[in-house]
């Protein structure tokens, strides 16, 4: 018996968000996106609703700082001012609403959100306005927590060589998810009672992103990616169903 979990999280839970983490990270190091909305979406289908989005924003500040730490050097520091400062008030206006809503509505709106990140992309506008970006995408990232389209979209636009182009998106998700950290634990979350399991997950993320880069020139995209997306969608179906059939 595994004597940290924290109440409302079993054995099988624990076992099964692991797997998820190692998943995620994986994915996101060979394909370069979908392991932070694969992780969510299993996290999603064991674990209590109240503890989901801060776990996970946890668990994703510790991968991109990690990232961010590995490509110090190659961060394009001119991307952070407005984009943070539109982070912040976003994290502060989306924990003002997040509170108030039902445990079934965040599944059904992470389960829409997923499906959304899968067969739309982000609006042209999102690569425009830092601030705006910041705002919006730290708002959503209160409730459904895998944002990183969003900025990705943003940083994409700064037309960066590849290795800052993946600093400089880790260094930003990393602000996102330190301020919205920063902001659940103002508003109660015990982050404490979760400290051992996001430990783990962190860790077993990091083993998935070296084990990624390992495999990355042995993995057809095209199929990987269908097959990736197919996955998603009927994880969120599933999200979906059970958030109506609890209303």
């Amino acid at each position: 018996m595994i004597e940290f979990l924290p109440e409302g999280l079993s054995e099988f839970a624990f076992w099964t968000i692991l797997i998820g983490s190692f998943l995620g990270s994986f994915i996101t190091a060979a394909f370069g996106i979908g392991g932070g909305g694969l992780l969510l979406a299993i996290m999603a289908t064991v674990m209590p609703p109240a503890a989901l989005i801060p776990v996970h924003g946890v668990v994703q500040l510790g991968s991109n700082a990690g990232r961010m730490a590995m490509l110090w050097r190659s961060i394009f520091w001119g991307a952070l001012p407005w984009f943070t400062l539109g982070t912040l008030v976003g994290v502060v206006f989306g924990g003002r609403v997040v509170i108030a809503l039902p445990p079934q509505w965040v599944q059904i709106g992470i389960g829409v959100f997923v499906i959304y990140t899968v067969l739309a992309r982000a609006p042209r506008w999102f690569s425009r306005w830092p601030v705006v970006t910041g705002f919006i995408s730290s708002f959503l990232t209160m409730f459904f927590g895998a944002t990183g389209l969003f900025v990705a979209s943003f940083t994409k636009s700064l037309k960066l060589a590849r290795h800052a182009h993946v600093a400089t998106h880790a260094t930003l998700m990393t602000v996102q998810h330190g301020l919205k950290v920063v902001v659940f634990g103002l508003l109660g979350f015990a982050f404490g009672e979760w400290a051992m399991v996001s430990v783990a997950l962190i860790v077993v993320g990091l083993i998935g992103t070296f084990s990624g880069r390992l495999v990355l020139n042995r993995l057809t995209d095209a199929r990987f990616g269908l097959a990736l997306n197919v996955l998603l969608i009927l994880i969120s179906l599933r999200l979906i169903w059970s958030g109506l059939t609890s209303l």
